[in-house]
């Protein structure tokens, strides 16, 4: 499995993973609908994926003496060690912003405001993602536009929910700036980071799974 990511990083990696990550500054724009952020990872995703299909990578891979149900496991260690660090990213900028931000500022009319329990909704979008799209390229290594549009369509959707929540009565104390309502902010944190796990490691298994089946 080392040598396996080890090639992911050293062949498949396409910059926009890099380049993505500093999306993370996205939170300091006013009343900007922050949930994108997370869109652009899975975008990141797609530009990998698609990049090693046009060079060959999938026959390539399974030609080494590997299992071939590592081969999908490699690729999504590296999308969640990316995803992993846009998380950490957002959440230092948060801190940064709601250290430096006047109050006023701190409200996000266009979404849901920065803060700990953003991270969780973030969390629950990269999972979604990951359990939408891998299962489904695996199944079709040499397709990848569809199963990009169709993780997408599923994780836009979330956003909008997300969004709407934000405009019903419970939802208040989760709308406030930091360090207001950590309690319930923290709940939504690990109910989201717990959701990312769940969904990814879901989406391993069927990625594995499928993979295997496919003749190359």
């Amino acid at each position: 499995m080392k040598a396996l990511i080890k090639k992911e990083f050293s062949l498949c990696l396409h910059p926009t993973a890099f380049v993505f990550l500093a999306f993370a500054a996205l939170v300091f724009v006013p009343n900007y609908p922050y949930e994108v952020i997370f869109f652009f990872s899975g975008l990141s995703v797609f530009f990998i994926s698609l990049s090693a299909r046009e060079n060959g990578d999938p026959s390539f891979t399974c030609s080494l003496p590997v299992k071939k149900r590592n081969v999908p496991l490699a690729r999504i260690i590296v999308a969640a060690t990316f995803q992993c660090a846009l998380l950490a990213l957002t959440a230092i900028c948060i801190a940064i912003k709601q250290a430096t931000f006047p109050e006023a500022m701190l409200i996000n009319l266009a979404g849901n405001s920065a803060n700990l329990a953003f991270c969780g909704f973030g969390a629950f979008l990269l999972g979604a993602f990951n359990l939408t799209f891998f299962p489904l390229h695996c199944s079709r290594p040499n397709t990848v536009g569809a199963p990009f549009v169709v993780s997408t369509a599923v994780q836009f959707v979330l956003i909008g929910l997300l969004i709407l929540i934000r405009h019903l009565p419970f939802y208040v104390p989760i709308a406030s700036s930091d360090p207001e309502n950590y309690g319930v902010k923290l709940v939504v944190l690990f109910a989201g980071l717990a959701l990312y796990g769940a969904m990814t490691a879901i989406s391993a298994a069927l990625s594995a799974r499928r993979f295997e089946r496919v003749d190359l």
